[in-house]
């Protein structure tokens, strides 16, 4: 098996956890990336902060806490910690005891993005690739949960470029339609993002119709592919009979070597008179097919294939 979780580089990249929504000021959230434990909070002023799940005192879990008054308050001895990580009391010293420096948490970068929470466990390589359709006031974004996939990010993302499998694997949902042999396609950068443009013709029942908003059997798609190390994939779909616009951000973190956590974002310039749920249930069909598999294929990639 070719490991890779503890690969340096992947520590100075943006990692997806959870959505925004997911990070509150009521409870913390335990999170793992490239087989580090954290826990994410949101403080008193409203940020997101996230640090090694271990209290600084005795190594207690502070995913086991609570928030109190704004604070991060550990559940073994109820040290607290606020914004910035930074302890602000040690109930058994008493409210006027001096803090020491080791007791502050070693926060992790994070930012939100996208509708969600990104950590960078190192210094970032650079910045996020730009989604040029969330600028658009034409196209909403709809966030889908963060799920746990028993596969390895690379097998996810490799799957996620490949147009191949279309027929076999997604014959249940679009891919009955598509043509077997894949074109001749010519790699190009789009942005931030480097990839291709290739057409698909796609079966366009049940789900399927609702997404599209076509009553056809089969309509014809305009794609790009597109990808952003380590872990990321943008995909594009354009109906050229309506002018619909549906961009898809797959975003992949590694937990450990052979489990992820993984989203997809939607950006859609539709009259939004079609509910975000029934809009991406198609697309959660199509991934359901992609996990069906993946989760049957032990180990990372090998990278001589």
């Amino acid at each position: 098996m070719t490991a890779f979780v503890h690969q340096p580089r992947l520590r100075h990249a943006w990692h997806a956890v959870l959505r925004t929504v997911d990070v509150t000021g009521v409870r913390p959230v335990a999170v793992r990336v490239c087989g580090e434990d954290l826990v994410a909070w949101r403080t008193a002023d409203g940020a997101v902060a996230v640090a090694p799940d271990r209290c600084p005192h005795r190594e207690a879990p502070l995913s086991l806490g609570a928030m109190v008054g704004g604070r991060l308050e550990c559940a073994y001895h109820g040290w607290s910690f606020g914004a910035g990580g930074r302890c602000e009391l040690v109930p058994a010293s008493g409210p006027d005891a001096a803090i020491p420096p080791r007791a502050h948490l070693a926060c992790v970068r994070s930012q939100e993005r996208y509708g969600l929470v990104w950590v960078c466990l190192d210094e970032p390589d650079g910045d996020l690739p730009s989604v040029p359709e969330d600028a658009d006031p034409t196209f909403r974004r709809i966030v889908q949960s963060v799920d746990r996939w028993s596969a390895a990010a690379t097998r996810m993302v490799d799957n996620f470029n490949d147009v191949a499998h279309f027929p076999w694997v997604h014959a249940g949902t679009f891919g009955s339609a598509a043509e077997r042999r894949v074109a001749p396609v010519a790699l190009e950068q789009m942005g931030d993002w480097y990839g291709w443009r290739y057409e698909v013709t796609a079966a366009n029942d049940g789900l399927a119709g609702t997404a599209t908003g076509q009553a056809a059997s089969t309509v014809d798609r305009r794609m790009t592919t597109g990808f952003h190390l380590p872990f990321l994939v943008r995909s594009t779909i354009e109906y050229p009979a309506t002018g619909l616009h549906h961009a898809l951000l797959l975003v992949t973190t590694p937990v450990d070597d052979e489990r992820s956590l993984f989203t997809f974002v939607v950006w859609r310039n539709d009259d939004f008179s079609v509910a975000a749920d029934e809009v991406t249930a198609f697309d959660r069909a199509i991934g359901a097919e992609d996990k069906a598999m993946l989760e049957r294929v032990p180990g990372t990639l090998p990278l001589d294939a």
